[in-house]
């Protein structure tokens, strides 16, 4: 069964005729928004990077927030979607801007669970940056919560991954919270 195949059988098999008006392109429109939404598996982490890792004597934060991302819950193929920000103290290297996002693009265009999205962002940009540490905050909206099972049109998820200094000082931690609009956290 080729692609067009399958999705013309999915939408038999919830109950409709891929024959009818409204949906003789539909198969078509499916591969196509599937292909895009899962490009993160063929994505190729150097090429978009581009060489874009840049020497710099600065080692203050750098900070790229509210980047909006979408993605697929991996349990129900339903999209979760909200914004991710970004941190890292540089250690002699800075990345472009714009390569930030695409790291988010990469990660969140596949099949996910939040979490390891959002320790695979952290990740990346700790292996291929080197810097003193890294931090991300993920901020999602579930529509697997909100149009079926619990249905809690209000909810949302905020799931963080640390790295370096980011991990081991709470000072460190609570600037980058602080500059991306989170409460602090009361330190014991």
């Amino acid at each position: 069964m080729n692609d067009l195949e399958f999705y013309r059988e999915f939408i038999k098999r919830v109950g409709d005729d891929p024959d009818r008006h409204g949906l003789k392109r539909t198969p078509e429109r499916m591969k196509a928004a599937y292909e895009f939404l899962t490009s993160g598996y063929k994505a190729n982490i150097d090429e978009e990077l581009n060489n874009a890792i840049f020497e710099e004597k600065y080692d203050e934060m750098v900070v790229v927030k509210s980047i909006d991302f979408f993605s697929l819950c991996e349990h129900h193929l339903l999209p979760f979607f909200g914004r991710v920000h970004v941190a890292y103290l540089p250690k002699g290297r800075v990345i472009g801007l714009s390569k930030i996002p695409r790291i988010v693009d990469v990660f969140s265009r596949r099949l996910q669970l939040q979490e390891r999205m959002t320790a695979q962002i952290a990740k990346c940009i700790q292996e291929h940056l080197d810097p003193m540490g890294v931090g991300v905050v993920c901020e999602g909206r579930h529509l697997c919560m909100c149009m079926r099972g619990v249905q809690k049109v209000g909810s949302f998820t905020t799931t963080s991954a640390m790295e370096g200094r980011f991990k081991s000082d709470a000072r460190t931690r609570q600037e980058f919270l602080h500059l991306i609009g989170m409460p602090e956290a009361k330190l014991l």
